[in-house]
């Protein structure tokens, strides 16, 4: 691990700059590892309270890319002998999706893990937009516990966006149904799974899923700002995935510190803690096949369009990860998670061999950040949310 500020890259330093001073991030972080070593640079605060300095090897929030995690470990236990991913829902979890308009002899492991499963978007949910897109519930209700049940329940709580294996269509509880898979499959808390399967074999010390009750870190950690919530007194039921934006509360608001919130509801979705060290030790292993035996990184790599999903352009999604093409050309490798008052952004190209891990305590305004970023170390754009 890094643990100094490094020079040099000039182009990076001036976008991590920006973020703060045009884009109004609290603090962004930046490691890069390439052929000639590791390069750690940071900017802002981690605190605007206290005005902390940023330091490396911070615990964070990954939101998202837990399910690259989650991912993984199934591909782990399919490798094990243990499941294969075009097992049924009803298979391991018989009766899970009875009462929903959803049939879970149709939707498969695969289709949960490369979001084909024709699941709605579960943030989009009426119950999640009661509870947490609001500044007043989110606060009221930001420690309260989902015990899997409730995870499934929610997931299939809004009627399909599409049929299995239709189209691509992002949606947290896809992933929260893989989590309750690989309990079942194995007989062991997915949080133990994850940690025998990948932490320990990529001697990850720092990397782990949140246990239900947790809210906070096990280290040194930044604080966590929010600004995207919705207007006080807009409804649940008027909210879609084309006019969100346009509900979204004034964003002169200052903002909201959401450092300890319980992400139970995330279960394996958006429910890992890591650092950027561990990341890139992670993803590395992912791009590059060097942990899953070549049948399962070859599934995990096997991708889908994004296309008019309301998602990221320029992408194809894999199993919890995806390939992003940049202006250039260039195909990157990677994932993205952005939570309440957290973005982390992992890419690098198709050997391993040039990584960029990216973090900022914040949650507006994060993609023209991390394209700024991603333009200064590999010399194109490409990352955009495609609304």
């Amino acid at each position: 691990m890094t643990n100094v500020e490094s020079t040099g890259r000039p182009k990076v330093r001036e976008a991590m700059d920006r973020a703060v001073s045009e884009l109004g991030a609290p603090s962004v972080v930046v490691q890069i590892q390439d052929g000639d070593g590791t390069w750690y640079g940071s900017t802002g605060q981690a605190d605007t309270v206290s005005g902390a300095r940023r330091v490396p090897g911070e615990h964070l929030h990954t939101g998202s890319i837990s399910k690259a995690f989650t991912a993984a470990t199934v591909l782990q236990l399919e490798a094990e002998g243990l499941l294969d991913i075009d097992d049924t829902v009803e298979r391991w979890l018989p009766g899970a999706m009875d009462g929903s308009d959803y049939d879970g002899t149709k939707i498969t492991v695969r289709q949960l893990l490369s979001n084909t499963s024709g699941l709605f978007a579960t943030g989009m949910a009426k119950e999640v937009q009661r509870r947490y897109n609001v500044r007043s519930s989110f606060d009221e209700h930001r420690f309260e516990v989902f015990q899997p049940g409730a995870v499934l329940e929610l997931a299939v709580s809004e009627p399909p966006a599409y049929q299995p294996g239709e189209a691509f269509w992002y949606s947290n509880g896809g992933f929260g149904f893989a989590a309750a898979i690989v309990e079942k499959a194995t007989g062991n808390s997915f949080e133990s799974e994850l940690d025998r399967t990948l932490a320990r074999p990529l001697g990850l010390s720092h990397t782990f899923a949140r246990h239900r009750e947790e809210t906070g870190y096990r280290g040194r950690h930044p604080r966590a700002y929010s600004k995207v919530f919705l207007r006080e007194g807009v409804r649940p039921d008027e909210v879609t995935p084309e006019n969100w934006p346009s509900m979204l509360e004034d964003p002169a608001l200052p903002p909201f510190d959401v450092t300890e919130v319980n992400t139970s509801a995330g279960w394996g979705a958006a429910n890992v803690v890591s650092t950027l060290d561990e990341l890139l030790v992670f993803f590395a292993a992912m791009i590059e096949g060097s942990l899953l035996p070549p049948a399962q990184h070859e599934k995990m790599w096997t991708t889908v369009s994004t296309e008019g999903a309301h998602w990221l352009a320029n992408t194809r999604y894999g199993l919890g990860l995806y390939e992003l093409t940049l202006s250039n050309g260039l195909k990157l490798r990677g994932g993205t998670g952005q939570s309440y008052g957290t973005c982390t952004f992992v890419m690098g190209t198709p050997d391993g061999s040039h990584m960029l891990a990216v973090h900022t305590n914040n949650d507006w305004a994060t993609f023209p950040l991390l394209d700024s970023i991603l333009e200064a170390e590999f010399g194109a754009s490409g990352l955009v949310l495609k609304i």
